[in-house]
């Protein structure tokens, strides 16, 4: 036996009144309306009749109030996986409509395909694909779940279909509370679903 499918589930929305890019600042956690979006994520995978046997999820608090519909549906205890948590980005804790008109910060912008601003690409795209790759292989059978983040799922999206990394993260197809599938063939990753179960939610703060 073994692992069926993997959910990349994004967080449901977040508490910030500020507006400002949350990346990996402590305490930011869901909104009211982020918490009915992460249980529609839940409840979305379990009529869909999978049988998720394992759960996990990034540290930061929004990602795990995110889980925890998961824990209460499907009976288990999520672990903690620094490999799915945010990238690193030198405009955290500021309103990037601010921070991007002042001259001074420029400098960061100057190699978007890296990111000049944060942690590579590529980087990013490693990590979560070691940390789904051992969650497949610790699973005997039924499906995982991993509760993350709209930048780490929707670079491993880019990585598994083989397509450029550098991107405008305004153009990710990756909504609160959505859920990215992947089956996993020999060595070989491939996406087979895309679901946004969870409507509405202002999505502001994200990496």
């Amino acid at each position: 036996m073994a692992a069926e499918r993997l959910h990349l589930v994004r967080h449901g929305e977040v508490y910030n009144p500020e507006r400002v890019l949350y990346g990996r600042l402590p305490h930011y956690r869901l909104s009211e309306d982020g918490r009915r979006m992460a249980r529609a994520a839940a409840e979305y995978i379990e009529q869909q009749g999978r049988a998720v046997t394992s759960l996990r999820c990034s540290p930061l608090q929004r990602t795990q109030e995110s889980a925890e519909p998961f824990t209460e549906i499907f009976g288990l205890e999520p672990v903690l996986d620094e490999r799915v948590i945010e990238p690193t980005n030198v405009f955290e804790g500021t309103r990037m409509s601010r921070a991007l008109r002042d001259p001074r910060n420029w400098w960061h912008l100057r190699r978007p395909s890296v990111p000049s601003w944060g942690e590579p690409y590529v980087a990013v795209a490693e990590r979560v694909e070691a940390a789904m790759n051992d969650a497949w292989h610790e699973t005997d059978s039924g499906d995982i779940v991993i509760v993350s983040h709209q930048a780490p799922i929707w670079i491993t999206h880019l990585h598994v279909a083989g397509l450029r990394l550098p991107h405008d993260p305004r153009t990710r197809r990756c909504a609160l509370s959505s859920v990215t599938s992947f089956e996993r063939v020999g060595d070989v990753w491939r996406e087979v679903g895309y679901a946004e179960p969870a409507a509405g939610g202002i999505d502001l703060g994200a990496v």
